[in-house]
């Protein structure tokens, strides 16, 4: 049995293989203490090799992971469990997105990262959800009943939270501003895949991926051209690739 753990900006998730099979899964709020909260989660399994990806992993690696994978391969192994053929996979996280592309055996090739601003990050989307009054769940079926776009300027979320904050003084309705705000990520997102390349099939990963909002501008900005899949549950890709990673130690 090995266990993979995320240790994310803003949640943990872990994942339990057995054999190649995932046997048991779990995703919590990483919260003040996020090494604490991530030993309570292993406890029951008295695992005899844990691999950690995610921002934490140094910390996990310090007293408790066995190994550590960098959040790139940790989702490059992840993707290809779920979807074997795959070539493209992006990853909004926390506090940085990224764009990686594999070659035919599955091994990264390249990547692109924006890890410079928080503006295209999972928080940017939750500060501004919070901005505009919204669950953060909600945001992306919110932004998509508008047909309305309003352009948000400022790559500094500070900044931009200003400007929505200031459109929404002005009048403009919520979900117009809403769907301003994911365009800005789409934005940068298709940046990255069009400077990196794609594949047909893009492999959406991370809890972003939930919002249906996200995947559906994306199809839009890249014209049609590519498919945007994701497994169920895929806030545990990286945990999924952290455990794959021990299985071949």
């Amino acid at each position: 049995m090995v266990v993979g753990i995320d240790l994310g900006s803003r949640t943990i998730k872990l994942a339990v293989l057995r054999d190649g099979v995932i046997v048991d899964q779990q995703l919590a709020e990483s919260g003040f203490d996020p090494y604490t909260q991530a030993r309570g989660m292993l406890e029951k399994y008295g695992a005899k090799k844990i691999v950690a990806t995610g921002y934490g992993r140094h910390l996990a690696r310090e007293h408790f992971a066995h190994e550590v994978i960098t959040e790139i391969k940790a989702h490059a192994l992840g993707a290809r469990y779920f979807f074997p053929r795959c070539h493209t996979v992006i990853d909004i996280g926390g506090q940085d997105s990224k764009v990686i592309a594999l070659d035919k055996a599955g091994r990264v090739s390249n990547f692109q990262m924006n890890d410079k601003c928080a503006a295209g990050t999972g928080r940017f989307l939750e500060i501004m959800a919070a901005s505009l009054g919204f669950r953060l769940n909600d945001f992306g079926a919110a932004a998509l009943k508008s047909k309305t776009e309003v352009t948000i300027n400022s790559m500094c979320t500070v900044f931009a939270e200003s400007e929505v904050i200031s459109m929404k003084n002005r009048g403009i309705p919520a979900v117009d501003i809403a769907r301003g705000v994911h365009h800005s990520v789409v934005n940068r997102l298709a940046a990255m895949l069009e400077r990196l390349g794609y594949e047909e099939e893009i492999v959406f990963s991370g809890g972003v991926a939930r919002n249906p909002c996200m995947g559906h501008m994306l199809r839009e900005r890249l014209g049609g051209r590519a498919r945007i899949i994701s497994p169920a549950d895929p806030d545990l890709m990286g945990a999924v690739g952290a455990a794959l990673y021990g299985l071949r130690l």
